[in-house]
């Protein structure tokens, strides 16, 4: 208040006093609310109605000139002015400028018009924070999954501010966890992949409505769940060897470091996980070691090794195939890292062609092992050594296979020359074994002490006594005819039963047969005489 202004009259006193006293009993007060640092403007009752002089004052203990219509009197502070020879406008309004302000009209009567003045102030600045979150570069913040996050949030208002928490996962809509004058922390125990998003903060002043809000965004990082898995392989441009490594499960993706071991000279860094090798690098047996590391965990990281290997190979030396018919040439690589490339060649007058996949080769592979099956075999075509190749990085490996050609073989011939051959085989081992066999020995009935001759001799012996016997017959043709026959019979039928026994083998039915020729020639011997005896 400038020192010049003049304390109100004494009627002036009486008429604040009574309006103010009647018009907090009635709550009939005007309120206007005004920002801090802002400007506002207070109204002097109805301003359609006819003015007179119209005096502002402030109530304190006592009333406070302000200023008035009147220009004799300046106003006490320059921040205050009239609009409209009636309304009081207050610029840089401060915190000290609230209260209850008095608008005096003098017509044709004195009237008063309170109103209330109430400055906000705020919010100014809005703060969240979330524990046990790490911060990116970028300022993104980040927690564990299954940790627990705490939030908070402060906020600088007159008079304290409403607090409200809004969650929206990208995408969607936001989501309102709260709002009143206290919620202005809380925690939340689990976190999940579901509950990463934007966490927002609004402080609002209830007095002006002003708003103020913070977005922090929140992410979920988990750690890789497998092991890192480590590989090698060719590559498809360049055929140079090319180092990958995995490690699944996590989110975000880890950063990867490749060395070569030993001594950890460093290959490659980078989240990939995917380096290039020069071939002046790549020997065989030589190991590359990958290290992933990942923001949330473990600490120590992981790692896993590979190791370069040339390719072995595995085949048969040679093959047959028949004219006209088919054959499979297969060929197995195993220890190769990475895995080799199989590649089939003729070894003719240019080994350097590889063989196509043709009507006339079919080339099949199943992991590292290669068949080649050619159709309709030729001799002139197709008889002659056939390459298979593996190939990496680290080495190469050939061997080297035979295919021969042969003219197909009559199956009934075959089979006709074999029985043939068998049986011949038969008689023959038959033949030697009766050659070979103990001699047989007419005294006593033994069947040693003779030789292969004897039995023959019993053969011719015999037929030399059937050709006497028709002598006889011939010359005596008055014997009893029935003896004759009945001799002629038992001679006829051992002859049988010994020449039976000589081809099957049976000794026991030879040596009974020898008996029996034993008994006959006795009893010729013995007609013999008895014929002679009479002459």
């Amino acid at each position: 208040m400038a020192a010049g202004a003049r304390a109100p009259q004494p009627r002036v006193l009486l008429c604040l006093g009574a309006l103010l006293a009647r018009a907090v009993s009635a709550g009939l007060e005007a309120v206007v609310i005004g920002e801090a640092l802002g400007s506002v403007t207070l109204l002097c009752g109805n301003a359609s109605a006819p003015r007179g002089l119209v005096t502002w004052y402030r109530n304190d203990s006592e009333p406070v000139f302000l200023l008035s219509s009147n220009s004799s009197l300046p106003p006490a502070v320059s921040r205050f002015s009239l609009v409209n020879a009636s309304a009081l406008h207050i610029e840089a309004l401060s915190l000290q400028d609230e209260g209850t302000y008095t608008c005096q009209e003098v017509l044709n009567n004195t009237r008063c018009f309170p109103v209330s003045l109430q400055v906000a102030d705020g919010p100014y600045q809005v703060e969240v924070n979330i524990s046990t979150a790490g911060s990116l570069p970028n300022g993104t913040l980040f927690v564990a999954k299954g940790s627990q996050a705490a939030f908070s949030c402060r906020s600088s208002a007159r008079p304290p501010p409403l607090v409200e928490w809004w969650f929206q996962a990208a995408p969607g809509r936001a989501e309102l966890f709260g709002s009143n004058r206290t919620l202005s922390s809380f925690v939340l125990l689990q976190m999940s992949p579901g509950l990463q998003g934007n966490y927002t903060c609004a402080a609002t002043n209830t007095l002006s409505g002003r708003q103020r809000k913070v977005t922090a965004e929140l992410l979920v990082y988990s750690p890789p769940t497998s092991a890192p898995q480590c590989s090698a392989e060719t590559s498809l441009v360049s055929s140079t060897l090319q180092l990958t490594c995995r490690w699944d499960g996590g989110y975000p993706e880890p950063d990867f470091l490749w060395t070569e071991e030993p001594g950890g000279m460093i290959v490659g860094n980078s989240t990939l996980g995917v380096e290039t090798v020069n071939n002046s690098q790549v020997e065989d047996g030589k190991t590359f070691k990958c290290l992933g590391s990942h923001i949330v965990g473990p600490a120590l990281g992981a790692s896993c090794v590979v190791q370069i290997k040339s390719p072995s190979l595995l085949s048969e030396p040679m093959k047959t195939c028949f004219v006209g018919g088919n054959v499979t040439l297969t060929c197995q690589v195993s220890g190769a890292s990475p895995l080799a490339k199989i590649l089939w060649l003729r070894n003719l007058s240019q080994p350097e062609v590889v063989l196509q996949p043709s009507n006339h080769y079919l080339i099949t592979q199943a992991g590292q092992s290669s068949n080649l099956t050619v159709h309709n075999c030729s001799r002139d075509l197709d008889e002659g050594y056939y390459v298979c190749r593996a190939e990496n990085p680290v080495g190469v490996r050939e061997v080297d296979i035979w295919l021969s050609v042969k003219e197909p073989v009559n199956v009934g011939s075959m089979v006709g020359t074999i029985i043939s051959l068998f049986l011949l085989g038969v008689a023959t081992i038959s033949g030697l074994l009766l050659y070979y066999s103990p001699v047989f020995c007419w005294k006593g009935g033994t069947l040693r002490g003779q030789d292969m001759g004897d039995v023959m001799v019993l053969v011719d012996s015999e037929e030399e006594e059937e050709a006497e016997g028709v002598e006889k017959e011939d010359a005596d043709e008055e014997e009893d005819e029935t003896r004759e026959e009945l001799t002629k019979e038992v001679h006829k039928h051992g002859h049988i039963h010994r020449v039976t026994a000589l081809v099957n083998g049976n000794l026991e039915q030879l040596k009974n047969g020898l008996q029996d020729l034993q008994d006959d020639n006795s009893a010729q011997q013995s007609d013999s005489v008895q014929d002679e005896e009479p002459s």
